[in-house]
């Protein structure tokens, strides 16, 4: 009798402990809510901070509400429409100025325009938009609308 009396009171404890494990776990898919209407600043390239010198600034990306997009790639200004699909973000046919720059902020606008243009998932956690595409992984922090 005080077996099943203890395995009584054992059950709701596991249980418990397995539904907390399971919503620990569980991942909310980012919305168009999530990253509208926000400046977004690039701070790191596959998990490095990013390196610009002076005068270039930290590339952004830049959505209103519609998911209307742009912002600056490194060198030159961008703009587009972007898409939000099961989490992954792209901007499609994106359009661009056509200045020349050095070699460091060059680099830094191929790397973010090809990122931008594929598909890459997007995840936001507190003030940071992470996408992760096919090749590279771009953070950005939210920062103060230009």
């Amino acid at each position: 009798m005080k077996k099943r009396y203890l395995a009584a009171l054992a059950l709701p404890v596991i249980l418990a402990a397995c539904a907390s494990n399971d919503e620990a776990t569980v991942k909310t898919m980012t919305t168009e809510a999530d990253i509208a209407t926000h400046n977004w600043v690039l701070t790191k390239v596959d998990n490095k901070a990013i390196d610009l010198p002076e005068p270039f600034k930290a590339p952004n990306l830049q959505l209103n509400t519609e998911l209307s997009a742009n912002g600056h790639s490194g060198c030159n200004r961008y703009f587009g429409q972007a898409e939000l699909k099961d989490g992954k973000l792209r901007i499609e046919k994106m359009g661009m100025t056509m200045m020349a720059c050095p070699e460091p902020a060059m680099e830094m606008e191929r790397l973010m325009s090809a990122t931008l243009m594929d598909w890459s998932t997007a995840d936001v956690v507190g003030n940071q938009l992470t996408l992760t595409g096919a090749e590279h992984s771009l953070t950005f922090t939210r920062g103060a609308a230009e």
